[in-house]
């Protein structure tokens, strides 16, 4: 039975990952790597965190609320990458407090009963093991994530889930393409409890939530990642999932064609697209816009005539990944004024900031 997402909760603000993925381990998987757009620091030097995070103004802030003007101009938004009710590795939009020291901070905001603490989603677990301490260092592109002993105390179930969440949030600053950990000061070839393989290093193209089910020839294959939604309570977000294509297709439409295929049934995930939705032309690319031909069964089928919003954030999510490609637009038969659920004509979605942000 196809999970369909029903509305009546609300949808999160979201952002885009860049990745390219393949089982953690693989040397192949490095070569596909992507990074995620953020600003360029050089090497050696302290991140600027108001270059590298979304400064939260006090306009924006003010609109949620009554707010400590002081600590808002004092915050910043970082992508922590937490673990859901589902087990599934998931971004979190949080504001952190300003400093220097970025991709430390990054991590200690991962450990368990640390400072992330009270600003947890429900639901939502940091993975790293309690009492962890953590020092990073940035070579070369890579970021040496250095850990206590307490960083091997953790369920051996949710190893790489703790490996996922780590690579994911350091790799979404630009100058951080690949993860290697250390543990006091030794690397590690493979993870401590499981043996998760390591190497020289993972990154966004080792894959994140990574379906099981979809058997393929992994050396004639490539990672896509999908965005689908999930839901605890009222709270609705988007998770990235990993899935296997054939290395002979179109990314583009290959990542369309298994979108609409939905989620795995063996997971909790939901789609928004309806059952019938196709694509009835081949992706048309111009000026950094891919435009995608549906049929009529696109449209929203309460109102009709219009896609919903929850349609465009996965299209966009999933495909303004692909290199070279900064928005992405929809038609419905060949005819392109398509009507918004607000009723305005659906403009090309351009790659957002920021993915699952609450209230600050």
């Amino acid at each position: 039975m196809r999970k369909v997402f029903f509305k009546g909760v609300p949808v999160l603000l979201f952002t885009t990952l860049t990745v390219t993925a393949c089982s953690f381990g693989s040397d192949e998987a490095m070569k596909e790597m992507d990074t995620p757009p953020v600003s360029y620091v050089e090497e050696g030097d302290s991140l600027d965190i108001e270059e590298l995070g979304e400064e939260i103004s006090e306009e924006n802030a003010q609109d949620e609320g009554e707010v400590d003007e002081e600590a808002v101009k004092d915050k910043v938004e970082r992508e922590l990458y937490l673990i859901d009710s589902n087990g599934l590795v998931v971004p979190q939009t949080l504001a952190l407090p300003k400093t220097e020291g970025t991709l430390r901070q990054s991590l200690e905001y991962l450990v368990q009963d640390g400072p992330v603490s009270d600003m947890l989603p429900n639901g939502f677990q940091a993975v790293i093991p309690a009492g962890t301490t953590v020092d990073v260092n940035l070579k070369d592109g890579t970021a040496i994530a250095d850990f206590s002993k307490e960083f091997k105390e953790y369920n051996p179930e949710q190893e790489q889930q703790i490996l996922q969440a780590i690579t994911w949030t350091l790799t979404q600053f630009d100058n951080v393409e690949q993860v290697q950990i250390r543990i006091n000061g030794h690397n590690q070839e493979t993870m401590p409890v499981n043996g998760t393989p390591i190497g020289k290093g993972v990154s966004r193209a080792n894959g994140i939530n990574i379906e099981a089910d979809n058997v393929v020839d992994v050396v004639n294959s490539k990672g896509v990642n999908l965005y689908f939604l999930a839901q605890n309570g009222d709270n609705t977000y988007y998770v990235p999932v990993t899935r296997r294509v054939s290395n002979e297709t179109d990314t583009v439409k290959v990542a369309v064609e298994e979108l609409l295929k939905g989620p795995s049934y063996h997971s909790n995930l939901l789609t928004e697209f309806s059952k019938g939705v196709a694509l009835i032309d081949e992706p048309m690319y111009e000026n950094g816009v891919v435009t995608l031909n549906f049929n009529e069964a696109l449209l929203n089928q309460l109102q009709g005539s219009a896609v919903s919003q929850e349609v465009m954030n996965m299209l966009a999510l999933t495909l303004t990944e692909q290199e070279g490609i900064e928005k992405v637009a929809v038609q419905v038969n060949g005819e392109g004024n398509i009507l918004s659920e607000s009723g305005e004509v659906a403009e090309p979605v351009s790659r957002p900031t920021k993915i699952n942000k609450g209230s600050f």
